[in-house]
């Protein structure tokens, strides 16, 4: 029987445990601006690349890229935040007059990310979902972007495929129904296989969402990732789920790297939202070759 529909006491603590493992790999960082502590982890430690940061989706954290982190981290130093009013980040403050939200928290992340590699330095950006259209916009502000890597972006303005209506899980009256509908909107958004619904999923979905104090769907449904993405330039690679129900993925891809070269789109077969974890050893050597074939 598939994990989503059982309750399983042990999974979900060998689950915490293998978050914690590899929490445990991270030197952890904590750089504030404006009155905004930001946690920053650092995964590696290879100064012959740039460093590779990774931005998480809405109702998300670091863990987002929790099967990510290893691969990637041996041949790349990796700089995963908790953004600001996230997981273990401090909530955002009410911006400065005449300055939207959205400002105040790109604000907030370049200057925590500069204080940590430099403000000159040069990076590679990726991010997934909402952290994609956060990642476009970051990159366009800062400038100094060898190559982007985005999962699954919004922003990109073109039609959900959403069939199924999430469930308000602050709503439950009680842990199981809590539970319950965390896990349904694991199926109904993030993951399509059902069999990948596990304890991993589940844990890292349930700890993220207890969170998350940051409004992040009006931002990812504005549109802007296109224009962003342009003003970056450079090498980009696009990689969306088959099964995303936040996009209709092919003639999205097919759209964006239409006339730009540098730009390649990638589908990939049997995944949904959260592709990265749904086909994380695919993702990884895709990631790692396009870095490889970047620096080529």
């Amino acid at each position: 029987m598939p994990y989503f529909s059982t309750y399983e006491p042990r999974a979900e603590a060998e689950a915490v445990r293998l978050i914690e493992r590899v929490d445990a790999l991270a030197t952890h960082h904590d750089v504030e601006h404006g009155g905004v502590r930001v946690r920053w982890r650092r995964f590696g430690n290879d100064a012959s690349n740039p460093p590779l940061v990774l931005l998480h989706g809405g109702h998300g954290s670091w863990m987002h890229w929790l099967r990510n982190i290893e691969s990637l981290s041996a041949a790349h130093t990796l700089w995963l935040p908790d953004m600001p009013g996230f997981n273990d980040s401090d909530a955002m403050s009410e911006p400065a007059s005449g300055q939207s939200l959205l400002d105040a928290f790109l604000d907030t992340l370049c200057a925590t990310l500069d204080g940590l590699v430099g403000a000159e330095t040069e990076i590679d950006l990726g991010g997934f979902s909402f952290g994609g259209l956060i990642a476009s916009k970051l990159g366009a502000r800062r400038g100094r972007i060898r190559r982007m890597i985005l999962m699954g972006s919004g922003g990109h303005g073109t039609l959900r495929r959403m069939t199924v209506e999430m469930i308000n899980w602050r709503a439950a009256a009680d842990r199981d129904e809590e539970r319950a509908a965390l896990l349904h909107n694991l199926a109904a958004l993030m993951l399509h296989d059902r069999a990948s619904i596990d304890a991993v999923a589940f844990a890292i979905h349930d700890i993220s969402c207890h969170g998350t104090r940051f409004r992040s769907k009006e931002i990812s449904l504005s549109g802007g990732l296109q224009s962003a993405l342009d003003a970056i330039g450079g090498p980009q690679l696009l990689v969306w789920g088959e099964y995303d129900v936040t996009a209709d993925p092919r003639p999205l891809v097919a759209q964006l790297a239409r006339d730009h070269p540098l730009r390649q789109g990638a589908v990939i077969e049997g995944a949904g939202h959260w592709v990265q974890f749904e086909r994380a050893d695919e993702v990884n050597a895709r990631v790692l070759r396009f870095l490889s074939e970047s620096r080529a």
